[in-house]
């Protein structure tokens, strides 16, 4: 197996992780930041497939823009906790 292929695969198993924190989190806080990280994966994982402009635009757009808009909502609006 090649280097790439390690890589791509504990990429992958992370992301999966991540996504099932992201959903299954109480806390709306918790849920962002672990959405910030797995952006940040996916940036790299982008990034070491050869998309080098993708990966940079993940990272700068989404993880960026995106989750900073949806903390300062959280923060702004009280950021409940989820009820079950």
């Amino acid at each position: 197996m090649s280097y790439y292929y390690i890589v791509f695969f504990i990429f992958a198993i992370l992301l999966v992780i991540l996504s099932f924190m992201v959903i299954s989190s109480k806390k709306l806080i918790h849920s962002s930041i672990y959405l910030l990280i797995f952006l940040i994966i996916i940036s790299g994982l982008f990034i070491s497939l050869g998309l080098s402009f993708v990966g940079s635009v993940e990272l700068l757009v989404y993880a960026g823009a995106i989750v900073t808009l949806l903390v300062f909502t959280l923060m702004l609006t009280g950021g409940e906790d989820v009820e079950e």
